[in-house]
């Protein structure tokens, strides 16, 4: 039997501390069956409910899937996009062997909030292109978008396959746009009831959220994004260099 020895911490904590050191350290490889509920019940002496409670933390996280009469199995590596570069999901997606497609909710023209035109650096109330959509991964949701775009640049993208297209493939093939830089803030959010259903997730799931801001090469602003990821099924990856030692 595997001791639990920290008591400062509920069983199931520890047993879900435990189950995530043997995932990340390769112990238990992806796609790896993880012991079953009667073993770890007899492992560490705890009731199944127990159990049950760490390794639903664990699938919340992502680190793991259940099969209905089959047993829990560790998740493949979550799909991620280097913060480092700008492009497109599609683009960064089809890099790593994913399929990504698009599914258009609207497309619509509207007066610009006050967060937007700021921006965007118009006046408030003037006119936007808003669009929204679900972003797919071999078919299953990964992302809801925001997008905000100038109206006359909108009215030129409602023109478009952006169910199969990445915007930024079509400003710069189609439209000759030079994409320059993207300013970013990420932070972590619990799913709204709305968010849920169209990422069919359980409404309070972890998900990630990304407000970027995209200007051109010249330093025009260009696009407003806000993209809710799902937690369990994307990441973000970023590489930091240290410059110069330590002092003192």
């Amino acid at each position: 039997m595997t001791p639990l020895l920290d008591p400062s911490q509920p069983l199931h904590g520890q047993i879900r501390d435990w189950l995530r050191g043997e995932i990340l350290t390769g112990r238990y490889p992806p796609h790896a069956r993880l012991p079953s509920e009667k073993a770890l019940m007899s492992q560490f002496g705890v009731s199944r409910i127990t159990v049950r409670h760490a390794l639903g933390v664990l699938a919340q996280e992502g680190l793991l899937s259940t099969v209905a009469g089959k047993g829990s199995f560790v998740a493949p590596p979550k799909p991620a996009q280097a913060l480092g570069r700008l492009q497109g999901f599609a683009e960064a997606m089809r890099d790593q062997g994913y399929l990504a497609h698009n599914r258009v909710e609207s497309l619509q023209e509207r007066p610009a909030s006050a967060a937007v035109a700021r921006w965007l650096a118009l006046a408030e109330g003037a006119p936007v292109t808003e669009i929204r959509r679900v972003r797919h991964l071999d078919g299953a949701p990964v992302s809801v978008d925001l997008t905000y775009v100038p109206v006359e640049l909108g009215r030129r993208l409602a023109q478009e396959d952006l169910a199969g297209r990445d915007i930024f493939a079509i400003y710069e093939q189609d439209y000759g746009i030079a994409l320059g830089y993207a300013e970013l803030s990420i932070d972590a959010v619990a799913a709204s009831a709305e968010l849920a259903a169209r990422l069919e997730v359980a409404e309070g799931a972890p998900l990630i959220h990304l407000e970027r801001m995209t200007y051109t090469r010249d330093g025009q602003p260009l696009e407003l994004d806000w993209i809710h990821y799902r937690g369990d099924r994307f990441r973000y990856r970023l590489r930091v260099e240290r410059e110069g030692g330590a002092e003192g």
